[in-house]
């Protein structure tokens, strides 16, 4: 079932609400939709979860919100969406940026309705390097990025979905997650980016009080698997999960790896 549900600054925020049981929330990665985690909604619904797939703001079939946005904007709508569907001890999952997201989340609203977290690829504690941190793009990359997008988004798009896999995806393959891309707001995408180079979650992470499972790509070209090393010394309570043939896109390199990490850690 899609809902449309308020989100902060009345955006309205685009949710996939499937199935019944303990519920799984999913946050998506730059720049795509919730979508992306097809695969893991067909495995998880037949494991009888309920499974809620949320468009950030700006992506998918949500709205755009340009007066405020970045992680705040993000957390205070995953808030909004937890409280309209009146859910507790649900398992977020965040990829990518989404991560990002998840984790403001959890420190900017104390985990509210939250039992277990999952980080898959994250872009934190940042995505840019930065004193004392030397891991990720450079800021400059990224303005390259934001630049591209104002001028030929198809390109960036395309150049950037190269570089999320491991393994060589089929041409069908690269066209549908480029589609769930073409599908964001060309505004959203750039200031999304700008949030990626400019945010820091290093004090978020400490504030994480709930079993975090911690699930990276060895072979990570996005977010360099250091993330995944600094992310795990910061959670107080965290497990290290490396797939070890993997890129940044774990969902498509290790489907059948990624969904019984889930199942396993959801049912711990």
């Amino acid at each position: 079932m899609h809902k449309m549900i308020s989100g902060f600054n009345n955006v309205s925020i685009a949710v996939k609400d499937m199935g019944n049981g303990s519920p799984i929330i999913f946050l998506h990665g730059w720049p795509l939709n919730n979508e992306m985690f097809e695969y893991q909604y067909n495995y998880l619904l037949e494991k009888g979860h309920r499974v809620i797939g949320i468009d950030l703001r700006g992506y998918g079939n949500s709205e755009l919100g340009v007066e405020s946005y970045g992680y705040d904007a993000f957390a205070d709508d995953v808030k909004a969406v937890i409280e309209e569907l009146q859910l507790s001890d649900a398992v977020l999952v965040g990829f990518s940026m989404g991560g990002a997201a998840a984790v403001r989340y959890m420190a900017r609203h104390e985990g509210y309705g939250i039992s277990k977290l999952v980080l898959l690829g994250a872009a934190a504690p940042r995505f840019t390097q930065g004193p004392d941190y030397p891991y990720g793009m450079e800021k400059s990359g990224v303005d390259e990025l934001i630049e591209q997008a104002k001028m030929d988004r198809p390109q960036m798009v395309t150049e950037f979905g190269a570089k999320l896999f491991n393994k060589q995806p089929s041409d069908a393959y690269a066209d549908w997650v480029a589609g769930l891309a073409f599908k964001a707001s060309s505004y959203g995408t750039i200031l999304s980016a700008i949030a990626l180079r400019d945010e820091d979650l290093t004090k978020d992470l400490t504030k994480i009080s709930v079993s975090t499972l911690i699930g990276h790509g060895k072979e990570d070209q996005v977010c360099p698997f250091e993330f995944a090393e600094e992310m795990d010394k910061l959670i107080p309570e965290s497990t290290l999960k490396s797939f070890e043939e993997s890129g940044h896109g774990i969902f498509h390199d290790q489907p059948k790896e990624l969904n019984t990490a889930l199942h396993d850690f959801i049912h711990m």
